[in-house]
This record gives C-alpha cells, structure tokens and sequence, in this order.
C-alpha cells in the first residue's frame, strides 16, 4: 500500500531562480526519502556515492577557486581601463601646460585672444 504523502502548497516562486531553488530541494526530499525507503534507483545512489568522495570536493573547491580568479581578472581589467584613462588625460594636461595644443583647442583659445 502506498504511503501517502500530506501535500505542501506553496505560494508560486518570485524569480526563475526561486523556482529552481525549490525544484532542487524537493528532488532531493524526494531522493533522501528514497534512500531512506531503500527504493532508490541505482544512478541516486551513485550520484550521491559520488558526491561524497574527495573528488567532487575537489572539482567543488576548483570550480570556486576558479569562480574567484574570473572575477579578479574582471576588476583587473577595469582598474586597468581606468588606469589608462587617467594616464590620458594625465599627458593631455602636461602637453597643454607645456604649450602644445590639441586643434580643436587652438579654435576655441584663439577667439579669446580677438
């Protein structure tokens, strides 16, 4: 006979991370359930055998370890953006202290000096 099971209703998730969230929660109720019935499929069973070993902890810490240089990289890349621009305008202000003007600038100062 089967056990019935009492239904949880629950309101409908906010995002279609939400949702995803609660897919895998309620498949892994499900699969703890099975494990504790002794009815899990053989692949459940593997799957979390293999969740278990020092590899997937490995494969784990490597893909964060990963996560976290991608994201260095990114912010490296900006300071550099940023870091050029200042140099540019940096340059820009030393050659118009020195004398050198761009052309565009040479229109605009000449009409001051009429």
């Amino acid at each position: 006979m089967a056990v019935k099971r009492e239904s949880r209703r629950r309101p409908p998730a906010l995002s279609p991370e939400a949702a995803e969230r609660r897919c895998i929660e309620s498949a892994y109720e499900l699969a703890q359930r099975q494990l504790d019935e002794g009815t899990a499929s053989p692949s459940v069973i593997t799957h979390f055998l293999k969740m278990g070993t020092a590899r997937a902890q490995y494969e784990t810490e490597k893909l964060a370890a990963d996560t976290e240089l991608t994201k260095a990289k990114k912010v490296s890349i900006q300071k550099s953006d940023e870091l050029q621009a200042l140099m540019s305008e940096a340059m820009s202000s030393m050659q118009r202290y020195r004398g050198h003007r761009n052309e565009d600038e040479e229109d605009d100062d000449d009409e001051d000096w009429d």
